[in-house]
């Protein structure tokens, strides 16, 4: 500690190297981010193929120029390796705002100001309320007097809630600077795990074992503290355990990416084949001796003693080169771009921001936006996701009477006055409760027994807690204790279920709390000498404290199955009676309960958690038996609950969701009873709902196999059901391992699934379990919390909610929503349009590949398999990168084939799309012949036209250059048309970009063929595209076959539209005839107002005049 030399006559010091504290989240350096990216580009199967293709194409005589290869090539490795450098470099900017950040270190008895990443293993430093802590420190002493500080780990678990820390016993008395410079110690500790809820083996000097409630980590905020002195580093940059938890996510592959792949092998064996092809034909063709050297085509003397199977392969190579347009190169880059510039139109969605939170929804990752319309499965947390996770006290039950805030009496409503605080709405009528600074409570006839059970309960909920006083206060960017405008105190807690109770105490009996270092106020002082903290494992928390009177009390309150057990005495039945109502109705309920401790039992008390606190092995075990021994043979006392209320419109977002086909399911560690509460309140069970129940009650009282086939049995005589599971921790291990099946056919056959009582992981599993089923649904995992950060990571798609439990979940989903509600639009609006979207561009690109290199094939047999082009190397280059890009980039930006509000309307469309509609094999071959349909009409036809040879005015005959300039025409003007019938809304930029892409390709032609280029060694295109417009058969031959090429298409929509309709072409025609009503409407209208009428043809302009004007006309 402190850097200091080791006393004289200790043993050799070693000194050992640690690293820095340095934090490093970035992927590149400066020189190794060309070759380490390249590598990781090039290990994508379509560039490394174009990477052969162009070395290829530089090592032989390939009948295509290196450049129409390598131009695309460079374009698409250029645009992704500026993508992910600036990405980097956010990082790069975030990790030196982090380093650079001040520390305050004591050096030589004084405090001085370095940066972050200069501190090192052993440093004394400082830190003051609302600072971060630097590194993993052990708290060495505190501004509190009790050597306590608090601390919110929201960035580590994403819980915002305050934990309590404590200083080393031996240091906790220090205060100054000079006081802990001069500390000689050594501290011992292991290797730096990961595990951030796994105590790492720390001792003090050599003798005082640490705990878990003595280290600080790293990315911690001191709260409600106003300083720590003294505490020392000892886990440092990448050791710490925040940064070992820096654990890049799996990478995701939406359903669409793994269709492009398929294509892509499907059209790789395609372009063999034709390959193939080819080179079989062109021997077999000059098989004959006077083919064998045509007067065009002369062979070297090294060609003719070249071995045949390297000239067959040369020419196989030849024509791969020649055909491997085919595969779209571009596609990949123009997805990459949609889907980058699409994620905007989420975070920039009005109706998705919060005013609460002063946010709108967020995207993590752009790679997911197709997958939100494809969910088929739903995941989803309780409490702060389908709850608010805002606390509100409700009622108190004490040996069975029960107390509520406010009610009405005789058609009165008593609220809480001076002396009319708490009403007993047990039968028997009410009774007036009233506690201010003194505990005093009267009621005529009362039992002296049950006067003194509330004396004991109210006490319990005063004294058995955590809460602390707080100002205002940031979490998160939520600012909290601010009321009309100016800052009020506020509770805190590690819980909002205590902060509840608290504030129901002080609301409901008028009880002022007040904060102190060892002592609280009721009637009379008490001292707080031990808490025993909450655990998971054991659901409760107690607290020994004496009184002024010198009695030793135990407080403990926790869940019903952990209080219950315990219980000696007290009216059980009563209490656990209105413990199942309140569950029933979906509050959130705890048992409270006491027990006297004598001294004798309160030194044994004592000597049993010393014991197990200094144990220097099997720390947390050893507490956990004190622990045990203490709680046991208590008094019931009553009971509490609070209500968590549903989120607003979370009701409406699942019915929506289930109307769109999608099953949801409810995750959740609560209660059985207060979880389906919570199920019933949103419409996800109804009260017809057939319920199914899988619990370990049941599995005790039968097998599990018996319990399992019988709901099987009960799932086949009634498919159609719903219902809903609970999974206990037991049976989901049995269903692991072998029952997997029968479980999923059961599951799979409800509409809604309740699993209760589940851990992190179990969450996990259970969306492992459905995703590794055999049909591979997609699923959409939803939480607020760092409990739920598993299941949203294991997840198709994970979505975090911006609640009141941190920002973990948030930070680690692939989106990130205020409220739940938000859910709705973000999939059958947002979803709905990116899949559609997206579909089309991949869909399209095949397409109009095939278009493109078809003729192409065809042309090999007209031209004795020569490998002579039938494009120009310019065409050949542009065709993807300029001709035809923009504006399939552009309609998979603002495609909107129906409007929001008829999405938001009938989620039933969603159905539309699910199960990758839009990809599946029988629309890929649809496209595929739909091209080369498209292809053999603009070669034949071309040719036909021109069978007998074509002269201009001037005399000159059409060539081949003209021939294919002429195809290549056609070909662009048809797959650009093609895409505007299929474009359903039209913008300003819609008619710029694919007007202007058939302008663009038309001068660049006339430029291209009109001007002598010095830096060509050819000039085989000047005045061919002139030429070919000064034809007038050549300007009917492009109409025409343009014509022709686009009538299947139109005919096959009207037919399908007429015949078999889908829901979304029903609900199009229905707002087409609805804009139609309307605008003859408006029509009628201002023609009354002697206005001219306007025309129906733009709907969308007609329907904004309209609800202008009628709004204005209604209004006078």
């Amino acid at each position: 500690i402190g850097h200091k030399d080791p006393p004289p006559g200790a043993e050799a010091n070693i000194p050992q190297r640690y690293p820095d504290n340095r934090i490093v989240s970035s992927k590149y350096t400066f020189w190794n981010f060309i070759p380490k990216n390249l590598f990781e580009q090039f290990r994508r199967i379509a560039n490394f193929y174009f990477l052969v293709i162009f070395l290829v194409q530089l090592i032989i005589d390939t009948p295509t120029s290196p450049v129409t290869s390598g131009l695309p090539l460079f374009f698409v490795i250029t645009v992704t390796a500026i993508k992910q450098g600036y990405e980097d470099w956010l990082r790069h900017k975030a990790d030196c705002s982090i380093n650079e950040c001040p520390v305050d270190v004591v050096q030589q008895g004084k405090v001085v100001r370095t940066q972050s990443h200069k501190l090192r293993v052993g440093d004394i430093v400082v830190v003051r309320e609302d600072e971060t802590f630097p590194c993993d420190l052990i708290l060495l002493s505190s501004s509190r007097h009790d050597g306590t500080c608090y601390v919110t780990t929201a960035s580590l678990d994403g819980e915002s809630s305050h934990k309590t820390y404590y200083a080393v016993q031996d240091t906790m008395a220090f205060r100054t600077e000079q006081e802990v410079d001069s500390l000689h110690a050594t501290i011992e500790c292991e290797q730096p795990q990961p595990d951030l809820y796994k105590q790492p083996r720390i001792l003090f000097h050599c003798c005082r074992p640490l705990g878990a409630e003595n280290l600080l980590l790293r990315g911690a905020t001191l709260k409600n503290t106003q300083h720590i002195y003294g505490t020392v580093a000892v886990y440092t940059g990448m050791e710490t355990k925040m940064a070992l938890n820096y654990q890049s996510k799996s990478q995701k592959r939406s359903a669409v990416e793994k269709s492009m792949n398929a294509f892509l092998i499907v059209y790789l064996c395609i372009l063999i084949s034709k390959a193939v092809i080819n080179t079989v034909l062109k021997y077999a063709w000059q098989w004959s001796p006077d083919r064998d050297e045509p007067w065009y085509n002369h062979r070297t003397e090294n060609e003719r003693q070249r071995h045949m199977v390297i000239r067959a392969f040369t020419d196989f190579l030849a024509f791969m080169v020649l055909f491997n347009y085919i595969i779209p190169v571009s596609m990949y880059v123009t997805v990459e771009m949609q889907k980058f510039l699409g994620s905007y139109f989420i975070t920039w969605d009005e109706e998705m921001f919060d005013e609460e939170l002063g946010e709108g929804a967020q995207v993590n990752t752009s790679d997911l936006n197709e997958e939100l319309g494809q969910v088929e499965y739903v995941f989803t947390d309780k409490t702060g996701t389908l709850t608010e996770n805002n606390m509100e006290f409700i009622e108190c039950c004490v040996d069975g009477n029960v107390y509520i805030p406010h009610a009405i009496c005789n058609g009165q409503i008593l609220s809480a006055a001076s002396s009319i605080d708490m009403i007993d709405s047990s039968p028997g009528g009410y009774r007036r409760v009233s506690m201010c600074c003194v505990v005093s409570m009267s009621r005529k006839h009362s039992l002296p027994k049950l006067k003194e059970h509330e004396d004991l309960f109210f006490r319990a909920l005063c004294l058995c807690h955590t809460v602390q006083v707080k100002e205002e206060e940031t979490v998160d960017g939520i600012k909290r204790g601010i009321h009309q405008g100016r800052p009020t105190s506020f509770y805190i807690s590690s819980s909002p279920d205590e902060v509840a109770l608290v504030e129901g105490m002080k609301s409901g009996l008028s009880i002022k709390v007040y904060q102190k270092t060892t002592t609280l106020c009721l009637s009379c002082r008490f001292e707080l000498l031990h808490v025993l903290n909450f655990d998971s494992v054991r659901r409760r928390m107690s607290v020994i404290v004496k009184s002024s009177s010198g009695e030793y009390l135990l407080f403990c309150k926790g869940a019903d199955s952990s209080i219950f057990p315990r219980i000696v005495s007290g009216k059980v039945e009563q209490v656990k009676a209105r413990v199942e109502q309140n569950a029933i109705e979906g509050l959130r309920t705890l048992c409270v309960a006491y027990r006297r401790l004598s001294e004798s039992e309160y030194q044994e008390a004592c000597h049993h958690l010393n014991e197990a606190k200094l144990a220097l092995q099997d720390r947390e075990q050893r507490l956990a038996q004190a622990y045990d021994i203490i709680e046991r043979d208590f008094v019931l006392l009553g009971a509490t609950a609070v209500e968590d209320r549903l989120q607003e419109k979370a009701a409406d977002t699942i019915e929506s969701l289930h109307k769109a086909g999608m099953k949801v399911w409810v995750l959740t560690g609560d209660k059985m009873e207060t979880a389906a509460a919570t199920c019933y309140a949103s419409k996800l069970f109804r009260r017809s709902t057939q319920i199914l129940e899988l619990t370990k009650k049941r599995t005790e009282e039968q097998s599990l196999h018996d319990v399992l086939f019988e709901l099987n049995r009960t799932v086949l005589r009634q498919r159609s059901i719903s219902g809903y599971d609970r999974v206990s921790v037991g049976s989901l291990k049995v269903l692991k391992r072998n029952y997997r099946e029968i479980f999923l056919e059961i599951c799979r056959n409800c509409s809604a699934v309740l699993c209760c009582r589940m851990a992190p992981l179990q969450k996990a599993q259970i969306v492992k379990l459905i995703k590794a089923s055999k049909e591979h649904p997609i699923t959409l995992a939803i939480g607020d919390g760092a409990n739920d950060v598993s299941m949203i990571l294991e997840a198709h798609v994970g979505i975090g909610i911006m609640g009141k439990e941190g920002r973990q979940a948030a930070r680690n989903s692939d989106y990130a929503i205020p409220k739940f509600k938000h859910l709705k639009k973000m999939l059958l609006v947002h979803g709905h349009y990116y899949y559609i979207r997206i579909a089309e561009l991949v869909q399209y690109f095949f397409y109009k590949n095939v278009c493109f290199i078809f003729p192409q094939f065809l042309y090999q047999f007209f031209c004795g398999f020569s490998q002579q082009p039938l494009y120009d190397t310019a065409y050949l280059t542009l065709y993807n990168i300029s001709f035809t890009s923009l504006p399939i980039l552009l309609y998979s930006l603002v495609e909107q084939h129906i409007t929001m509000e008829t999405l938001k309307r009938d989620p039933s469309l969603y159905r539309d799309i699910a199960k990758n509609s839009l990809l599946r094999w029988p629309v890929f071959l649809y496209w595929t012949c739909l091209g080369v349909f498209d292809a053999v009409i603009f070669f034949f036809g071309a040719y036909f036209l021109f069978d007998n040879t074509t002269f201009t005015s001037n005399g000159q005959m059409f060539g081949n250059w003209t021939f294919g300039t002429l195809v290549f025409t056609v070909l662009v003007f048809t797959v650009t048309l093609k895409l505007a019938l299929d474009t359903h809304h039209w913008t300003w930029i819609n008619h710029f970009v694919i007007w202007g892409s058939l302008l663009f390709y038309v001068i660049f032609s006339l430029l291209w063929g009109g001007i002598i280029w010095p830096f060509l060694n050819y000039q085989r295109m000047y005045y061919v595209f002139m030429q070919m417009l000064s034809s007038g058969p050549a300007w009917l031959s492009i109409i025409l076959l343009i014509t022709v090429s686009l009538l299947p298409d139109v005919i096959k929509k009207v037919l399908c539209r007429t015949m078999c309709p889908t829901a979304t072409e029903r609900a199009q025609v229905t707002y087409c005839h609805q804009l139609h009503s309307e605008t003859k409407a408006l029509n009628c209208l201002v023609s009354r107002l002697g206005v001219r009428c306007l025309s129906c043809s733009d709907f969308c302009f007609a329907k904004a005049i309209n609800q202008l004007l009628l709004s204005s006309f209604y209004e006078n």
